[in-house]
């Protein structure tokens, strides 16, 4: 299953907005809490040829699914 996908690590800032990062060391570089960050699975096609629009829209989703999951268990 990892050869099929690449890894985004996101943030969602205060606003909602969605931050990504290729790595937590540039994360870091950047000023970002490595702490808040969620490392998201993203699937190869939509990485090599999404947008950015796409990759958050993608990572909002999944955050979305990540805490409708941790709040129901």
């Amino acid at each position: 299953m990892d050869e099929e996908e690449n890894i985004l690590f996101v943030r969602r800032e205060p606003d909602g907005a969605i931050t990504l990062y290729v790595d937590e060391e540039w994360a870091a570089e950047r000023g970002a809490n490595v702490d808040e960050l969620v490392r998201v699975p993203i699937p190869r096609e939509l990485f090599a040829s999404g947008t950015v629009q796409q990759l958050r829209e993608f990572a909002a989703t999944y955050l979305e699914s990540q805490n409708e999951a941790n709040s129901s268990s």
